[in-house]
């Protein structure tokens, strides 16, 4: 999609004089010469001063951090407005079956669907009641398991195993909450499936609302599995079933998370840290170190509070 600036702020509410070609939303970190970005957290503002986004929506009181040459869009409410601008650019669903470009040895059911332009390299196997919408690529030696669904724009690795009732792609929760009303934030970003990959049965990989979410090479996630958008897991980790990450989750190399375990959002596991079942981790974690509990605390320190507990409703039991 293309649009001009000004007409673009027009239909969001906003007033700017610029006829800049926009051509995508994007992230700040992301954002090239033809993109719009929003800023609406201090936490990000060594994002803003080194964006290269052709404009962005954000708070009079930021305008000085704003690059040289970057077109402000000022509001007080950026999240909405750039919810606003996602409507925009929201995919819009086709309903016609496409023949897939397919590699060499590779297999499809006649009960699958593609839609246009999937690519599929060579040797792979797509089972019956398989879902591949728009735009999707699916690497060399990779299965699909039936009834698996892969929305648009997704990327599929190579040497990857996908089990039955995963969904891949769906919206990520995204809505701005204001003034009694909830406003999607259209979630036009992807996900990526790096090389080497096992998906679980009945999984759920949110795409992300602007980049990518992504599932690094070698990664093992059992069934149940809920990963919300913008997350990113990294190399080799390994997530036990009934796992929710919530949004922006950054889950370092060699992680490992037991059964039941939930993250609060935009929050960074380090690398080979290894979670108990039933751990909630509601702050980052270092790496290389055993967690367990809710809060999380390293787990020696939990079983210190588990004892003490027990001590204490030991102690106060009335003497018969």
């Amino acid at each position: 999609m293309q649009i001009a600036l000004n007409e673009l702020a027009k239909l969001i509410g906003l007033e700017c004089d610029s006829t800049l070609v926009i051509e995508n939303l994007a992230t700040l970190k992301e954002a090239t010469p033809k993109s719009l970005s929003f800023f609406h957290d201090a936490k990000y503002i060594d994002d803003l001063k080194d964006t290269k986004a052709a404009a962005v929506i954000l708070k009079e009181e930021y305008l000085d951090h704003l690059p040289e040459g970057v077109v402000a869009l000022v509001t007080d409410e950026p999240y909405k407005k750039m919810a606003l601008a996602t409507k925009l650019f929201a995919y819009k669903p086709s309903t016609d079956t496409f023949e897939p470009q397919l590699g060499e040895g590779s297999t499809i059911s006649e009960n699958a669907y593609c839609g246009k332009g999937v690519v599929i390299g060579k040797n792979s196997t797509i089972m019956a009641g398989v879902f591949l919408g728009d735009g999707v690529s699916i690497g060399d030696n990779t299965i699909i398991y039936p009834n698996v669904t892969i929305y648009h724009g997704c990327k599929v690795g190579s040497n990857v195993t996908i089990h039955s009732g995963t969904v891949i792609g769906s919206d990520g929760f995204g809505f701005v909450s204001k003034d009694h009303s909830n406003t999607k934030f259209y979630q036009i970003g992807n996900v990526v499936i790096e090389d080497s990959v096992e998906i679980g049965a009945n999984c759920t990989i949110d795409r992300a609302t602007l980049g990518s979410t992504v599932i690094k090479s070698n990664v093992k996630l059992d069934n149940l599995i809920q990963i919300g958008h913008n997350c990113e897991i990294g190399d080799y980790s390994v997530i036990v079933s009934q796992v929710g990450l919530s949004g922006s989750t950054i889950v370092g190399k060699g992680v490992v998370i037991g059964g039941q375990c939930g993250t609060a959002g935009h929050l960074k596991i380090g690398d080979r840290a290894m979670l108990a079942a039933r751990t909630g981790v509601t702050k980052s974690l270092e790496g290389g170190k055993i967690y367990g509990g809710f809060p999380a605390v390293e787990i020696k320190l939990w079983r210190k509070m588990q004892a003490a507990l027990m001590r204490l409703v030991k102690s106060s039991k009335p003497k018969a």
